[in-house]
């Protein structure tokens, strides 16, 4: 099946409502350095496509409970750079048009611009991850990932279309992009839904991290060594990062934007991820 209950860890801090995934590709090519999906998909920043996905996937379409969300996608973005050419997740979007599906899409990317006749027709809510606005430090922590700017200017086209919209600031690394925080959330303050969450750090991101940025990382592993290890991934000490979580939802909600939490154990509301967004 390629719509999959969402949750295949079953981490016990995550608050989803219940939805499905769907990849639309194998692996992502944005290569963050911080990303969780090399711990259990092989060669994880090479895209690869799906074969016979788009007849398989509308054989299970037919089927499908229209109560449910489809998000596209947690285990790969669904606009990888060779999306611009194979228009494959443009071509899932036709077929979740064709069976009413409710869809939330998140990207990093600003390739969903092209699709916005499509998702303009959907009951779908369109989300961008935005780590940071420096321009700089984007361009090291997810070196093939389109430019912030573009995505948010993306994400504006796709408010002007009448699609909710929402962002993810995720990961939010003290020292690094939590001195950016406040300019990030000042250029997303159009949206309608924050979701937010620290960086978690498994064995693979942890080498990755130590060697593109070895300073900040001495300062950093000093406080993860001090805090828990909950389902495979470092975490901050708890009191620690429910401090950033209390500063960030403060700032968020005086916007006048609501707030989520991802895998945190800290409140959200009204979803953590956005999903009440969709129609």
């Amino acid at each position: 099946m390629y719509i999959r209950p969402f949750d295949p860890w079953k981490a016990k801090l995550c608050t989803c409502p219940f939805k499905y995934t769907l990849n639309v590709y194998t692996g992502c090519d944005h290569a963050c350095v911080y990303c969780y999906i090399t711990g259990y998909i092989p060669n994880a920043f090479r895209v690869r496509i799906k074969e016979g996905l788009l007849p398989k996937l509308e054989r299970e379409l037919r089927k499908f409970d229209k109560r449910y969300i489809i998000a596209l996608s947690y285990s790969s973005d669904p606009y990888p750079t060779i999306e611009r050419e194979l228009g494959i997740t443009r071509k899932v979007l036709e077929l979740f048009r064709r069976y009413d599906v409710r869809c939330l899409l998140l990207t990093k990317s600003d390739i969903f611009e092209r699709d916005l006749d499509i998702l303009s027709g959907l009951r779908c809510a369109v989300g961008i991850t935005v780590t940071t606005v420096d321009e700089r430090k984007a361009r090291l922590l997810e070196p093939n990932a389109p430019s912030p700017k573009d995505r948010i200017r993306a994400l504006k086209k796709a408010k002007e279309a009448g699609i909710p919209v929402y962002a993810r600031i995720d990961p939010i690394i003290p020292f690094y992009t939590w001195e950016d925080f406040d300019e990030t959330l000042d250029a997303l303050s159009f949206v309608s839904h924050i979701t937010v969450s620290t960086l978690k750090l498994r064995p693979d991101s942890k080498r990755r991290m130590f060697a593109k940025f070895p300073g900040l990382m001495e300062k950093l592993w000093p406080l993860y060594e001090k805090g828990e290890r909950i389902g495979g991934y470092y975490y901050l000490p708890r009191e620690f990062r429910l401090k950033i979580l209390r500063e960030a939802e403060e700032k968020i909600l005086e916007k006048g934007i609501t707030f989520g939490s991802c895998r945190e154990g800290y409140r959200s509301f009204p979803s953590c991820d956005g999903s009440h967004l969709v129609p």
